[in-house]
């Protein structure tokens, strides 16, 4: 909480702000930089040896309470109720493309289905969506999605859902049936796609 509302700061002075010496919150540090919560830097303040410094990493900071969901269902419901379902229609739209152009720029070198499966859970993984590749039993692609970054907004509005759907299909080309079998909003743990090549005719 101190780092959280005063910044970086040395073990020395959040030790006399909390009362405590400084080696027993540099021991408690330690133990939080293992967790990834907070990491330490050197910076020189005049002479003498350079000062270690403690601050919260971006997962330290996600600890604290954060309405950026609520405010996102906000925004959407206002659109929706101020400007109609057609206005939101085009928002959702305009998402859509600008992340097909992404992929479809990302995805330039890759030739074979499993490398494209294997970039689109690497380029969804960037953007929060902890996204894997595993082959069942049957030898077709599974393409993962673990968390949903999103899942306040798509559940405020499916639209976004449909519209990541048509993404996965239209990228992985014609030849490639893609078909969600697990769903976040449905009450499933995680998102789970299958992929396999449509047999030639």
């Amino acid at each position: 909480m101190l780092l959280k509302m005063h910044g970086a700061n040395t073990a020395a002075v959040l030790g006399k702000k909390l009362g405590i010496t400084g080696e027993a919150v540099r021991q408690q540090l330690v133990r939080l930089n293992e967790e990834g919560l907070v990491a330490s830097y050197s910076q020189s303040r005049g002479v003498g040896r350079p000062s270690q410094y403690w601050d919260l990493t971006p997962h330290g900071h996600a600890r604290f309470p954060d309405t950026h969901a609520q405010l996102t269902v906000q925004l959407l419901s206002s659109v929706r109720d101020l400007l109609g379902q057609e206005a939101l229609d085009t928002l959702i739209g305009a998402r859509e493309s600008q992340t097909r152009e992404l992929y479809h720029a990302a995805m330039n070198q890759t030739t074979s289905l499993t490398e494209r499966v294997e970039k689109l859970a690497e380029l969804r993984t960037a953007e929060g969506y902890m996204a894997e590749v595993e082959v069942d039993n049957d030898g077709k692609l599974l393409f993962i999605e673990n968390h949903c970054p999103i899942c306040a907004a798509a559940t405020a509005c499916q639209g976004f859902c449909r519209a990541e759907l048509s993404i996965f299909r239209e990228l992985l080309g014609n030849d490639v049936k893609v078909e969600r079998e697990e769903y976040i909003l449905s009450g499933d743990r995680r998102c789970t796609y299958s992929i396999q090549r449509l047999e030639a005719h």
